[in-house]
């Protein structure tokens, strides 16, 4: 008897798992004989979910699981990647390239034929509406125009039409589709730029719309749309024409509503913490990023890996105004023409700059030859330089460090360099710049950040 229902299990589970899978059938005729992919969306990176070739007929197919419903791509060897919707519904395709939307047919699927005919008039609309715009400001603003009155009007109709025209469609959509979600989303991930240019009096309420995502929602994760809907989002913040300390405001509003909706998911949470404190970082928004690292390392309700700990306790124990920890200088230490002392705190100079890299490390092939061009033009303006090399080769640290025409020095110990650990260095090139008293003045992310400084604050303070 334990046997049978033992049989009538797995029976039951393999046609529970041939339910769930779906398959796409497509005829291509002109495309025989080239490879298919079918590409998903995790997060913020693509995975393969299965691959196809193009038979001498023109016709392929490919199986997709319930694991894989979101949006995806289509990726044809010469054309442009064509965006599907992945849902419980096999999906039938005919199409000559995908490089023509126009000429691509859903037979079969139902939510994307609606993502088709939504792809091809949405597009239209905006177009119009942009043109609308346009002309709108320029029969109010142009002083030949300023008697047509009626055409404004008109013009404010049609502008109406155009976006009623769009939510009608969007509302019509049933509720438990994947698209009734997903095209609100990409539509003002879409329109970020036009509304930060043109249509400025969308700004609070597209704010509003990012700030209301749930950033642990498995829809805006298989979305392919979560990089572009984080960027978007602080990018319209930035470029809101806001004052400097507004921005800084509603960043730190933004950063609570993201982080909000993802203490319950400590994968997704380090995942989107990681890509949105590089983000600013990158973006040089520092008041931002400090409040990212302060916020999630003060958490207490959820748990953050390691690597990622480290690059945000950065923000906690060496903060603008800390003071950084003085540095030993060992017996390998390179100094130029001058007097030579043995730690930092014996500096004479009015700043110093302390730049972790290595010999190893691309960029910092770059950025310290650079360092070194401008370092006359520092030093004259009371800027000494320091280079902490984490090279655990005393050859490659020398060849490396020699013709350097300020102080270098090194440990020999890599990533267990004390020096490192003492000034939460996760990577290569890291530069902080302090004042005689070692407190930290900036924590400059190019030179060429670091160069701005000294002209804006040395070179023309002084003229």
């Amino acid at each position: 008897m334990k046997i049978i229902q033992f049989l009538i299990a797995v029976v039951c589970l393999l046609i529970t798992s041939k339910n769930q899978a779906q398959t796409i059938t497509c005829k291509m005729p002109l495309n025989t004989g080239e490879s298919v992919k079918l590409e998903s969306f995790k997060g913020f990176k693509n995975y393969t979910v299965a691959n196809a070739n193009i038979t001498n007929d023109g016709f392929f197919e490919l199986n997709f699981s319930s694991s894989d419903y979101g949006m995806a791509y289509l990726i044809v060897k010469g054309q442009k990647p064509f965006l599907i919707v992945l849902s419980n519904e096999s999906i039938e395709i005919e199409a000559e390239s995908f490089n023509n939307p126009q000429s691509v047919k859903f037979i079969k699927g139902r939510q994307n034929q609606l993502f088709s005919k939504y792809a091809i008039e949405h597009p239209r609309r905006e177009q119009a509406l942009t043109a609308w715009i346009y002309l709108e400001e320029l029969y109010k603003s142009d002083s030949n125009f300023f008697n047509t009155i009626h055409q404004i009007d008109d013009i404010k109709n049609e502008k109406k039409r155009l976006l009623t025209e769009d939510d009608a469609f969007l509302k019509q959509l049933p509720s438990n589709d994947y698209i009734k979600w997903f095209l609100p989303v990409r539509k003002t991930v879409s329109n970020v730029s036009s509304i930060a240019q043109q249509r400025v009096q969308e700004i609070p309420a597209t704010i509003d719309f990012f700030r209301k995502l749930n950033y642990s929602d498995n829809r805006l994760y298989k979305s392919g749309l979560l990089k572009d809907a984080i960027e978007g989002h602080f990018w319209l913040i930035e470029n809101s024409g806001q004052p400097l300390d507004t921005i800084q405001v509603e960043m730190k509003k933004s950063i609570d509503a993201i982080i909000g909706t993802l203490l319950t998911d400590e994968i997704k949470l380090n995942e989107i913490t990681d890509y949105l404190f590089d983000l600013l970082e990158r973006q040089s928004l520092f008041q931002a990023s400090e409040y990212l690292a302060l916020k999630v390392l003060n958490e207490k309700s959820c748990t953050i890996n390691n690597d990622l700990a480290k690059q945000l306790e950065t923000y906690r124990a060496m903060k603008k105004g800390n003071t950084a920890p003085d540095i030993v200088f060992p017996s390998n230490a390179f100094f130029p023409a001058g007097k030579q002392v043995k730690k930092l705190s014996e500096l004479s100079s009015n700043y110093t700059v302390v730049v972790f890299g290595a010999s190893w490390c691309p960029k910092c092939k770059e950025e310290l030859p650079a360092i070194a061009k401008h370092y006359a033009n520092w030093k004259a303006n009371g800027v000494e330089v320091v280079f902490v090399s984490l090279d655990d080769n005393k050859e490659q640290f020398v060849n490396f460090a020699k013709d350097f025409p300020f102080i270098s020095i090194s440990d020999l110990k890599k990533w267990n360099s004390p020096i490192a650990n003492d000034y939460y260095v996760f990577g290569t090139p890291t530069i902080y710049l302090l004042d005689q008293k070692r407190e930290i003045l900036l924590r400059p992310i190019s030179v060429q950040q670091m160069d701005a400084w000294v002209d804006w604050f040395l070179v023309k303070a002084n003229k």
